[in-house]
């Protein structure tokens, strides 16, 4: 990763964990596009983050259309993209009799379409360079079942499977591909999912995923961190407690 060079893309970006990669990515001296669906989010996270260098997009992860054109609009007023991270991803938790078709749709369309659309803009334009870098943030979700985020899981399992075809795609036109798998993060995303009941004072801080996907950039681009999972220490979801 080229400080001066690089360019960016961070969907939804408005807030949460996409806001702080952004962010942690503007210190760094990178050109950041911020692409989310909440316009009024995105107008509040670039004034956050300074009108230089940073360009805010509406998008529609889930439009294949509406990212193409993300994509145009980037290269033209910010220049060639060279990272892509997918973060754009929301959840609703309910015992599996009471989803929604609707909830189903949603979630499947963000988390699973989102990335695989968001994935294909990025190689479009990095294949011919044979340079980029595209991050999928998924979740410590895709790695079992959970009760009550069972649609959830089912979405960021798909996400699991499919970053691994990826990337095995990628390497061969030189664009690396990092899967991040946090465990839970203090953001807002559990509201949204209606989860009240979620110990966010032992989960991880926004800003520490964001230092962990900007240490995956930076390593050097003869290799390429395939899989990072990221935990907070007090956050006992997996561990045995001593007796």
């Amino acid at each position: 990763m080229n400080q001066t060079d690089d360019v960016v893309v961070v969907t939804g970006a408005a807030r949460g964990i996409g806001l702080e990669i952004a962010r942690e990515a503007r210190q760094r001296g990178l050109r950041v596009a911020l692409l989310d669906v909440d316009a009024a989010g995105l107008r509040a996270a670039r004034g956050a983050l300074g009108e230089e260098g940073c360009l805010e997009v509406i998008t529609d992860v889930a439009s294949a259309a509406s990212v193409a054109a993300a994509v145009q609009r980037v290269e033209a007023e910010l220049g060639p993209v060279t990272v892509w991270i997918n973060n754009a991803g929301l959840a609703r938790h309910h015992w599996i009799p009471d989803y929604t078709e609707a909830e189903i749709d949603l979630m499947l369309a963000v988390n699973l379409k989102g990335t695989i659309l968001g994935s294909q803009a990025a190689l479009r334009v990095m294949i011919p360079r044979r340079r980029g870098h595209i991050v999928n943030i998924i979740s410590t979700a895709s790695l079992r079942g959970i009760p009550s985020e069972t649609v959830y899981c089912a979405a960021k399992w798909g996400v699991r499977g499919f970053t691994q075809g990826l990337a095995e795609e990628a390497a061969a036109h030189r664009v690396r591909v990092t899967a991040v798998l946090p465990g839970g993060v203090d953001t807002e995303f559990w509201t949204d999912a209606a989860r009240g009941d979620a110990p966010r004072g032992l989960f991880l801080k926004p800003a520490q995923v964001a230092e962990a996907v900007l240490a995956c950039l930076e390593m050097s681009e003869g290799c390429v961190p395939r899989e990072l999972v990221v935990r907070s220490l007090d956050d006992s979801d997996f561990s045995v407690k001593p007796a």
